[in-house]
């Protein structure tokens, strides 16, 4: 293609590059998009933030992780936080969790990018692989501290850790936080009623989780009736 463009008189540039670095990237043929960016060193074009992402995101996925490393290192331009984000997953999934703690630290210290859920959800993935689910947990308070909102992803990673170790009434508990972030109150509300079935009783944080967005949602009555549950429990 690139020669075809050429003898036709069309010089290619990073962007045509690129271009065809991300589509064989995107069939699995990452040797040929490495290939394809070692041309650009040859014709001294200049790769830019978006030729270095592609590749380093393409090397995470086939487990590279060191030659995505390097590559990061050898950047000639600032990363931005896809780059970021591609690289502390790659981290992630090769159970590098230390390492893509720091690489989180220095992407939000030092170059203050912004960190978003996507690659929170990807370390929160890591720790609970790795039987950290009391870390995973502090995290997710850490990312509501931020002003973060955690999405469905977060909420189910964090369930299937818990399961995993056996932490059923935690599972639950956060599950019914799941279902107040979508709005299904009446879920939520159904959920409590059977964690008490099955001998789970609700902490005071379940009830104040459902009763605050209940109140949010202006369901008034909902939240109130809960309340004096709760204080029924002597929960409160």
């Amino acid at each position: 293609m690139i020669a075809m463009m050429m003898k036709q008189g069309v010089v290619p540039d990073v962007v045509t590059y690129t271009s065809l670095m991300d589509g064989y990237c995107l069939v699995n043929q990452v040797n040929k998009a490495k290939h394809v960016f070692n041309i650009l060193g040859k014709r001294k074009i200049k790769p830019d933030v978006h030729s270095y992402t592609i590749i380093i995101n393409g090397l995470c996925k086939i487990k590279m992780v060191d030659e995505a490393l390097n590559l990061f290192k050898e950047m000639h331009c600032e990363p931005n936080m896809v780059t970021y984000s591609s690289l502390i997953d790659g981290l992630c999934k090769s159970g590098r969790v230390s390492h893509a703690w720091e690489l989180l630290d220095k992407m939000h210290d030092d170059r203050g990018q912004p960190v978003n859920i996507i690659t929170y959800n990807s370390l929160l993935h890591a720790l609970c692989k790795n039987h950290h689910v009391d870390k995973a947990i502090a995290l997710v308070k850490k990312i509501k501290d931020q002003g973060i909102e955690p999405n469905m992803t977060t909420y189910n990673i964090l369930i299937d850790g818990l399961c995993k170790e056996g932490r059923l009434r935690n599972a639950q508990s956060i599950m019914i936080n799941g279902l107040c972030l979508e709005g299904l109150f009446d879920e939520a509300v159904t959920l409590l009623s059977k964690m008490e079935d099955n001998g789970c009783i609700p902490d005071a944080v379940t009830y104040e989780t459902i009763i605050c967005a209940l109140f949010k949602d202006n369901e008034n009555d909902k939240a109130e009736k809960l309340l004096r549950e709760m204080i029924a429990r002597g929960l409160l």
